[in-house]
C-alpha cells in the first residue's frame, strides 16, 4: 500500500497522505515520499496547483512517536542530521513553484499542523482540529511551524500556541488566520479541488515568480526586492500567457492559460 498516493487530473495533481489506521502519521517512508513528490511536481511544466490532504478521518496527527521509539539510541549528531532530513519536506513545499493547498479534514496536529501551515492555502472542514501539540510530548517543534505561525499570527500568539498548545476548533483558527476557507466537513474535498482547480488552470509561470517573489519578501531588503521583482516581471511580460490574457482583456473573454 503506498503511503502517499498521486493522482493527477488536467493541470491538477492530488497528494494523499495515505496511513489512515494511525491517522496519517508521519513515518520516514511518508515524509520521504512527500519529500520527492514536492520536488518532482515543482518542476514539472503540466502542473498547475497541488491539493495534499489525508486518508480517513484524519489530515495528519504529527510524527509517528511509535516509529520514532522504534529507532534506538542515537547521537546528538545522528538525530540532528535524520531531522535535517526530514525537514526537506517543508522545504520542499516551501520551495516549490506551484500553488499548494492544504484540505484540512479532521485533526492536524504537532508536525501536521506544521505541514498544513506550510501550504499556501488551507481550506478547512468546520469540525476540524489543530494544536501545535510539541510541547505535551516534551518537543520544540518542527517542520518549520516556528517560522509560519511567527509570520502568520505575530511572535506574541505564536508563544502561545507553542508553549500553552491550546487545542483549536477550526473556528478559532479561522479568527486567527491560520484559514483560507472553512467550509462543511461534507463539502470541504469538492471546495478545495474546485479552489485548487482554478489555480490550477491560472497562469502557472506568474505563480511561481509571485511564491518566489513572496519568499524573497520574508528576508530581502526592499532594494534587493524591487529588483527581483523587476526581473519577474519583464520575464512574466515575454509568456505566452501574458499575451493571451491581454487578449483575452480585450476580447472580453476568459483567459485560457497554457503554462507557457
Amino acid at each position: 500500500m503506498s503511503e502517499l498516493i498521486e493522482a493527477r487530473e488536467d493541470a491538477l495533481v492530488t497528494l494523499t497522505m495515505n496511513r489512515p489506521d494511525v491517522m496519517n502519521a508521519l513515518n520516514d517512508g511518508l515524509i520521504d515520499a512527500l519529500i520527492e513528490a514536492f520536488e518532482r511536481l515543482s518542476g514539472d511544466g503540466e502542473v498547475g496547483a497541488i491539493l495534499l490532504t489525508g486518508a480517513g478521518k484524519a489530515f495528519c496527527a504529527g510524527g509517528d512517536i511509535k516509529d520514532m521509539a522504534g529507532k534506538g539510541d542515537r547521537t546528538f549528531e545522528q538525530r540532528v542530521e535524520q531531522i535535517r532530513h526530514k525537514q526537506r519536506a517543508a522545504l520542499a513545499m516551501h520551495r516549490c513553484s506551484k500553488p499548494i493547498v492544504a484540505a484540512v479534514n479532521g485533526a492536524a496536529m504537532g508536525a501536521g499542523l506544521s505541514i498544513a501551515l506550510m501550504a499556501d492555502f488551507r481550506i478547512v472542514g468546520k469540525s476540524s482540529k489543530l494544536a501545535t501539540s510539541f510541547g505535551a510530548v516534551g518537543f520544540s517543534g518542527d517542520f518549520g511551524i516556528n517560522w509560519t505561525l511567527t509570520r502568520l499570527v505575530g511572535p506574541a500568539k505564536a508563544r502561545e500556541l507553542m508553549m500553552l498548545n491550546p487545542r483549536l476548533t477550526a473556528d478559532d483558527a479561522d479568527q486567527l488566520g491560520l484559514v483560507t476557507r472553512l467550509v462543511g466537513d461534507d463539502q470541504l474535498m469538492s471546495e478545495a479541488s474546485g479552489f485548487a482547480r482554478s489555480l490550477a488552470a491560472g497562469p502557472r509561470l506568474a505563480w511561481s515568480y509571485i511564491k518566489r517573489n513572496l519568499n524573497a519578501a520574508e528576508s530581502a531588503p526592499l532594494a534587493e526586492l524591487l529588483d527581483t521583482e523587476a526581473q519577474h516581471l519583464a520575464r512574466c511580460g515575454m509568456t505566452e500567457d501574458h499575451v493571451e490574457a491581454r487578449a483575452a482583456f480585450v476580447e472580453k473573454r476568459a483567459a485560457r492559460f497554457t503554462g507557457r
